[in-house]
C-alpha cells in the first residue's frame, strides 16, 4: 500500500465548484429516494403481490441499463453542464404529473410501475455526466476522496429522503412527497446552472451520436480492467439488491409501518455515511481487491441476520453493517472504473458500469421477487446472500487491481499528420493506416506481446479494425495495420493521445532497429464500381 498521507476526507469540498456540484448532487439523490420509497410503499397499499413490490425497484434502475450508453454518449459530445441541468426538468416534470395523479387517487399499480420507469429515464440521464464531471473539477490525488463524499450524499440521501418521505407518508399523503420531490429537483436545476463549466477545446467537428456509442462500448469492451469491474459490480448488485427490493415486505414482517420501512433504509445509509468518511484513511492499508472480497461477504451475512431477524432491534443494527459493506465495494469499484477511464471517454465508460450495476440490480431484484413469491422473503434474501457468496469463490482471480493506475493525461503524439497533397472531406474514408518495423528475430515473442497491447490501445482509441503482418521475405520485418472510420475520425484518434499510448509506443520503438523512426503510411478508402 502507499505510504502517502492519506487525502482529507472532505478535502474536495473546499473547492467551491464540486461544492457546489456535489450539494446538486445531494439534492437530485434526496428526490431519486423519497420517489423511490414512496412508490415502494404506495404499491404495498395497491397490490398484495411481492412481484410487484419489488418490480418498483427493477422499474427506477431498468432505464439505467436500457438507456446508459445513449446517456454517456451525449454526456460526451454535448455541453455537460446544459445536459445535467436537462435531467433534473425531466425528473420535476415526472414528479409533478405523479403528484397530480396522487391528488387525483387515480394511481394504479400499473402506472405506478410506468412512471417509476420515467421518473429511473432522469436517473439514466444524470448519473454519466456527473460521473463524467468529477475527474474534471478535482485534482486526481483527491479523486479517491471526491467519489467517497458522492458515495456519502447517496447515502445521506438514502437517510434524509426516507425519513422526510417517511414522515410525510405518514403525516400528509404521497402527494407531498410528489410534489417535495419536484421542488427540489428545481433546486438542483438552478444550482447546476449556476456552475460556468469550460468546453472541451477542439477545431474538430464534434462526435456523431451512433459512432460515439460504438467508440465508447468499443474501448471499455478493450479494457481489461473495465471488464472485470463490470462484472464485478453485476454480480455484487445482483446479490445486494435482494435485501433494498425486498425491505418493505421485511418492514412488514416486522409487524411495521412506513416508519418502520423508512428506519431500515435509514440504518443503512448512516453506516454507510460513518464508514465512506474513512475509506481515504482505509485504503492506506486495504486494496480494492480486499474491499470487495470482504465487502461482498459482510453483505451478506448481515441480509441473512436482517432477513431472519425477529425484532427490529437487530434488524437495525444488521442494516447499518449492511449499508457499511456497500459503500466500501460500490466505492472500491467506483474508483476503480474512473481509473481505468481517459476523459475523453469518461462519461461512456462509466454509463457502461452504470449499465452494469443497474442491470445486476434490475435483474435482482426481479430474480429474488418471483424466489420470494414461490417460497417467502426471508428464503429469498438468505438464497442471494448465499449464492453471492459462492460466485465470489467462483471468481476469486479476478481482480480490479491490476497493478499501478495508468495515466490517461493528454499527450501529444510523436508526430503530427503530415500535410496530404489534396485536403481530405472530413468524412472521406475509411482511413488505413500502415506502420513498417524491423525487428530482432530472436526478440519476436516479446514483440509480439507489445503488439497485443497495441491492438487493445488501438481499438480503445475507435479504430475500427487492426492487424500484424510478417513480411515472409525478411525476417524481423513487420507491418502493421489499421482503419479508422473516417478522415475526421483519424484526426480526432490522434486528440485522444495519453501519457498511456506515451510509454506503450516507447515499448514498441524499443525493438525497432535503425536510426530512422518507423515508416508510417496512410491510405484513404475509394469507392469502386
Amino acid at each position: 500500500m502507499s505510504s502517502a498521507a492519506p487525502t482529507s476526507s472532505l478535502a474536495p469540498l473546499k473547492g467551491p465548484v464540486f461544492r457546489m456540484l456535489w450539494l446538486a448532487w445531494l439534492a437530485a439523490n434526496i428526490t431519486m429516494w423519497m420517489n423511490d420509497v414512496a412508490a415502494a410503499w404506495l404499491m404495498t397499499s395497491l397490490t398484495d403481490s411481492a412481484v410487484m413490490v419489488a418490480l418498483v425497484q427493477a422499474a427506477s434502475t431498468l432505464p439505467v441499463f436500457v438507456l446508459g450508453l445513449p446517456s454517456g454518449a451525449l454526456a460526451d459530445i454535448v455541453d455537460r453542464r446544459k445536459y445535467f441541468a436537462v435531467t433534473q426538468l425531466w425528473v420535476a416534470s415526472v414528479a409533478v404529473v405523479l403528484c397530480l395523479l396522487s391528488i387525483a387517487d387515480a394511481l394504479t399499480a400499473p402506472m405506478l410501475l410506468a412512471l417509476t420507469f420515467a421518473n429511473g429515464i432522469g436517473m439514466a440521464m444524470r448519473w454519466p455526466v456527473f460521473a463524467a464531471i468529477v475527474p474534471e473539477v478535482v485534482p486526481r490525488p483527491e479523486l479517491p476522496a471526491a467519489l467517497a463524499l458522492n458515495g456519502i450524499a447517496m447515502n445521506m440521501s438514502r437517510v434524509i429522503g426516507p425519513v422526510v418521505a417517511g414522515a410525510l407518508l405518514a403525516g400528509a399523503g404521497s402527494e407531498f412527497v410528489f410534489a417535495l420531490n419536484a421542488a427540489l429537483s428545481i433546486v438542483a436545476f438552478v444550482l447546476i446552472l449556476r456552475w460556468k463549466s469550460q468546453r472541451r477545446a477542439s477545431a474538430l467537428p464534434g462526435e456523431r451520436f451512433v459512432g460515439a456509442m460504438r467508440v465508447g462500448l468499443q474501448h471499455v469492451m478493450q479494457s481489461p480492467r473495465m471488464r472485470v469491474v463490470l462484472v464485478r459490480i453485476f454480480l455484487f448488485f445482483l446479490q445486494s439488491t435482494s435485501l433494498t427490493a425486498l425491505l418493505p415486505l421485511v418492514a412488514r414482517g416486522l409487524k411495521g409501518g412506513a416508519g418502520t420501512f423508512t428506519l431500515l433504509l435509514a440504518a443503512m445509509g448512516a453506516g454507510a455515511v460513518a464508514t465512506a468518511l474513512y475509506l481515504p484513511r482505509l485504503r492506506q492499508d486495504i486494496g480494492r481487491d480486499q474491499f470487495v472480497r470482504w465487502g461482498t461477504v459482510t453483505h451478506a451475512a448481515a441480509s441473512i441476520t436482517a432477513a431472519l431477524s425477529p425484532s427490529v432491534w437487530l434488524t437495525v443494527p444488521a442494516m447499518m453493517v449492511a449499508g457499511m459493506a456497500w459503500i466500501a465495494t460500490a466505492n472500491s469499484l467506483t474508483l476503480a472504473a474512473q481509473m481505468a477511464l481517459p476523459n475523453w471517454v469518461r462519461a461512456r465508460g462509466m454509463s457502461v458500469y452504470q449499465m452494469a450495476l443497474m442491470g445486476g440490480s434490475a435483474a435482482g431484484a426481479a430474480l429474488w421477487g418471483q424466489v420470494a413469491g414461490l417460497t417467502s422473503v426471508p428464503t429469498s434474501i438468505v438464497c442471494a446472500a448465499v449464492a453471492g457468496t459462492l460466485v465470489l469463490l467462483f471468481t476469486r482471480r479476478m481482480s480490479i487491481g491490476g497493478g499501478v493506475d495508468e495515466d490517461f493525461s493528454p499527450a501529444r503524439p510523436a508526430s503530427q499528420v503530415p500535410e496530404p497533397a489534396v485536403e481530405p472531406h472530413p468524412d472521406d474514408g475509411p482511413v488505413m493506416v500502415t506502420v513498417e518495423y524491423l525487428i530482432d528475430p530472436t526478440r519476436a515473442a516479446d514483440f509480439h506481446a507489445v503488439m497485443q497491447e497495441t491492438r487493445r490501445a488501438r481499438l480503445r482509441q475507435g479504430v475500427l479494425s487492426w492487424g500484424l503482418f510478417r513480411d515472409a521475405a525478411v525476417p524481423g520485418r513487420y507491418i502493421e495495420y489499421f482503419l479508422d472510420e473516417s478522415w475526421v475520425e483519424h484526426l480526432r484518434r490522434l486528440e485522444r493521445f495519453t501519457a498511456a499510448d506515451v510509454g506503450l509506443r516507447d515499448r514498441r520503438l524499443g525493438f525497432h532497429l535503425g536510426d530512422a523512426p518507423p515508416r508510417v503510411q496512410r491510405y484513404l478508402g475509394e469507392v469502386t464500381e
